[in-house]
């Protein structure tokens, strides 16, 4: 196994995640402190636990390969983060959860693509650490979206930022899920990659 990465959008691309891990969180702190019903805010207090869960699990395996972490990702992100996370306390109820949704909808082919791009290094032994965490984002995004799906807003915000009962950022079923060894057909055709494709893990 190498000790150092050989893919800089890879490294990149843990980096980014590392931080804006930390941004999902604060804005979830601020989201569930504007909410008045004892139950949403249990469940997006436990959604904001995931979320430094995942930031825990992805600097694990930065350190594994040396990867420093990026002062200018935790600068940018911690700014975005505080930000949204007061703008929760005047934005009133819907947009809250509606630009959650979006944000968890494309933060899932982040890890799956982090994979494939292990992948091609020839390395497997985070698949199933990035196949939960990507599963786990995805299951954000249904709650998110279950609470709006009657709001008559919503027609209106997907059409504008295409993403709610009709579209999504990404082609996660958690009705018909593939298992980890199949899952790197996820996010084939991830928008803005384009090195990623359905290719088969590297068999060791």
């Amino acid at each position: 196994m190498p000790t150092t990465l050989d893919h800089p959008a890879l490294v990149e691309l843990l980096q980014r995640a590392y931080s804006a891990e930390r941004a999902a969180a604060f804005a979830y702190i601020g989201h569930a402190g504007s909410l008045r019903d004892p139950a949403a805010k249990v469940a997006v207090r436990q959604i904001e636990e995931d979320e430094w869960s995942h930031r825990r699990q992805v600097l694990v395996i930065m350190r594994q390969y040396g990867i420093p972490i990026s002062r200018w990702y935790e600068v940018k992100y911690y700014a975005i983060g505080r930000l949204i996370s007061a703008s929760c306390y005047v934005i009133g109820w819907f947009m809250p959860y509606f630009f959650a949704g979006r944000l968890e909808s494309g933060n899932v082919c982040e890890y799956f693509v982090m994979m494939q791009r292990f992948h091609r290094l020839g390395i497997t032994e985070h698949d199933t650490v990035l196949y939960e965490m990507g599963i786990k984002e995805k299951e954000h995004e249904v709650y998110f979206l279950e609470q709006i799906k009657h709001s008559r807003l919503l027609p209106f915000f997907e059409r504008i930022f295409s993403w709610g009962r009709r579209k999504s950022a990404n082609d996660v079923d958690l009705d018909r899920k593939y298992a980890v060894p199949e899952s790197y057909r996820y996010c084939a055709s991830y928008s803005g990659d384009p090195e990623t494709k359905a290719e088969q893990p590297v068999k060791r």
